[in-house]
């Protein structure tokens, strides 16, 4: 076939590659490529976050996590295996169950286990060449601007699926990061789920500080919660401030009745796959959703 994949992050790559491996012809169109993207903003460790139905969710989650463990195994991915503690500062964490059957450890207030990093520096161009193929830069106000050569339409546009599908249950959830200096003795991340969110995350050349998840479209940098971010990190490290390298904002595709994965027509007949909605699970998702997306073309 020949099949137009709408979105450049890491949906739409993964779906892309799974699609030219299968042999068919693909090209990916979208309004932010590259580092302009929300995904090159994630933090994107696996764990599921921010993202609906549950049940679905953690399916495609052990789905993805396979394929990831596999690609630990190769250097030039950029995946690597870390060890995750996850905590509250007051009262009792629940462990999931899911977390448990993957050997996950820990008391009342946090619980540990390894996870799946991908360093976003890395694993994006990874995909960007495993696929191989053509990404254009283009703004479409519909998915019918699609051009008529192309047989199938893989919707992966993320928060751009709003305006694309006039869909009203899509949400921004703003996320804001802090990219500091790598960190001496800081091997695995550091995630804090209570108000206010705070995650630390080593990557190989850098660490990133997050974050903030409120419901903003606004993609501007805001200095005063950088300064917040970096405090709230370096208590939980007991460090200095370090230095902020760059400044981070994406914005989490979350979806009020969850995740839509469906095959459907576009008016002028074309099949579509819509594939979006992930809030903040798309790294976690992305190759679970995929092969989903696979199955239903």
């Amino acid at each position: 076939m020949n099949v137009a994949v709408i979105g450049a992050g890491v949906s739409g790559l993964t779906c892309a590659v799974l699609f030219v491996e299968r042999g068919d012809r693909v090209s990916i169109f979208a309004d932010e490529i590259g580092s302009q993207t929300t995904s090159a903003a994630a933090g994107a460790i696996w764990f599921p976050y921010d993202c609906e139905p549950r049940e679905k969710v953690i399916a495609w989650a052990l789905r993805t996590r396979e394929v990831l463990v596999d690609l630990a195994r190769k250097p030039d991915s950029g995946v690597s295996i870390i060890k995750l503690r996850q905590f509250c500062r007051a009262g009792r964490i629940d462990m999931p169950d899911w977390a448990c059957s993957l050997g996950a450890t820990g008391g009342e207030n946090e619980f540990q286990m390894e996870v799946p990093l991908t360093d976003t520096t890395i694993y994006l161009d990874y995909l960007r060449k495993r696929f191989g193929g053509e990404i254009k830069c283009a703004h479409l106000e519909r998915l019918e601007d699609v051009d008529l050569a192309f047989d199938l339409v893989i919707n992966c546009a993320g928060f751009g699926a709003k305006r694309l599908t006039n869909d009203p249950g899509l949400e921004p959830h703003r996320g804001q990061v802090a990219i500091v200096p790598k960190i001496d003795n800081v091997a695995g991340a550091i995630v804090c789920d209570d108000d206010p969110l705070m995650y630390v995350i080593p990557r190989a050349h850098d660490c990133l500080f997050g974050g903030t998840n409120e419901l903003s479209e606004d993609r501007d940098v805001d200095l005063a919660t950088r300064q917040l971010i970096v405090a709230e990190c370096s208590r939980a490290l007991k460090i200095d401030p370090p230095k902020v390298i760059e400044d981070r904002v994406g914005i989490r595709p979350f979806r009020k009745s969850g995740v839509r994965l469906e095959r459907g027509k576009l008016r002028d007949g074309r099949a579509v796959i819509h594939n979006y909605g992930h809030g903040g699970s798309g790294f976690t998702l992305s190759w679970g959703c995929a092969k989903e997306v696979v199955d239903l073309a």
